[in-house]
């Protein structure tokens, strides 16, 4: 889909809302809209969108060349190192509102350094959560989106399958986890990875978050990886779990488990699920066998320009899944001072029901020692 058909996407939707226009702000919904990438800085750059107006811009001087390929047209005010230009600037490009107009915000991404320039330039208005607005626009990805998808899967994948014949006894998790992000970059993923990938090794894979340490591998642990690349903005995230050695029944059963949960929540994605019924899919097979205090955390979220973002795969949520949308599937056992399991796939919903982005293996893989 082009920028033009997002703006025009933006602007019905708008006109459906109470809202009389929304504000982005450095943050994936700013490329999405208008193609343009700046860095959240100390510099805000904020876009204005409104019905049956030109789209505005602020930004800083130094930023500016970056207009020259916008997608459509839009007021464009740059503002200088001197802070009084940046109050112009800002007054500017929202002078074209009506006098208490209600302006919509992603309050997940809108930092008080924004706000505080568009509350002097609007002092009228009423600023409101827009959130919404965006995340029902970016749920549904187009073909483009979805191939972008599919390479951040590639690409991650074929890293794992290059770093884990370095599993050993004796390697850390830090060693391993610099491993698996050289291989990203060198597979072509992005520099800025969705996240730090997840190693975790022993019973620190009980820690649904682990952070890498210098724990070293050792015989019989469970070998869990949670990672994701980037492919021109667009994230994967998965998760696998191997064993070092020849695992314990305690463990075949956990992770039988969890790989009956992940298929069960697989198999539920179709157009017009709820994102809370795949969460149930998932969280009955873990309580069934008895694990249902270990399932600690909803069962996915969706993914692509965030690496979460809606729809949440959890409990009550009663969002219907769409044609078009992409979200994780990660049910996990976590048995602290043991170990953990988890299992992640990347899916999207199609027109007959949903499919895998990921095809990386999923039954237990025994790493040699």
């Amino acid at each position: 889909m082009s920028h033009s058909a997002r703006l025009r996407r933006l602007h019905a939707a708008l006109e459906a809302s109470p809202l009389h226009a929304i504000v982005l702000n450095a943050g994936p919904s700013l490329p999405y809209m208008t193609g343009l990438h700046v860095h959240l800085s100390e510099r805000p750059v904020v876009a204005c969108f409104a019905p049956g107006m030109s789209p505005t811009l602020v930004l800083p001087a130094l930023e500016a060349q970056k207009v020259a390929h916008l997608p459509f047209g839009m007021d464009v005010y740059t503002y200088s190192e001197s802070l009084p230009s940046w109050d112009t600037a800002f007054e500017a490009a929202l002078g074209h509102l009506p006098e208490g107009a209600v302006i919509g915000v992603e309050d997940g991404v809108l930092r008080f350094l924004e706000l505080r320039y568009l509350q002097k330039a609007a002092p009228t208005a009423q600023f409101v959560s827009g959130e919404d607005i965006m995340a029902t626009l970016r749920m549904r990805k187009d073909g483009a989106e979805r191939a972008l998808m599919q390479e951040a899967v590639r690409i991650a994948e074929e890293a794992l399958r290059n770093t884990l014949p370095h599993v050993k006894p004796g390697v850390t998790e830090k060693e391993i986890g610099s491993r698996l992000i050289a291989q990203m970059l060198n597979e072509g993923s992005g520099g800025e990875l969705p996240f730090q990938p997840i190693i975790a090794f022993g019973a620190n894979s009980a820690n649904p978050h682990a952070v890498p340490t210098d724990y070293a591998a050792r015989e019989g642990d469970l070998i869990l990886f949670d990672w994701g690349a980037n492919n021109e903005g667009y994230f994967s995230d998965m998760t696998r779990t191997f064993v070092l050695g020849e695992p314990d029944e305690t463990v075949r059963r956990m992770y039988q488990t969890v790989e009956k949960a992940n298929a069960a929540g697989r198999a539920a994605g179709r157009p017009g699920a709820t994102a809370g019924s795949l969460d149930a899919a998932t969280r009955s097979v873990i309580e069934a066998a008895g694990f249902g205090a270990r399932f600690v955390h909803r069962t996915g979220h969706g993914l692509g320009l965030d690496v979460h973002e809606p729809p949440y795969i959890r409990a009550g949520n009663d969002a219907l899944l769409e044609v078009g949308t992409t979200y994780t599937i990660e049910p996990g056992i976590y048995v602290p001072e043991e170990g953990g399991v988890r299992i992640e796939d990347d899916m999207i919903i199609t027109e007959h029901g949903s499919e895998s982005l990921t095809s990386f293996p999923r039954e237990l893989t025994i790493l040699p020692l």
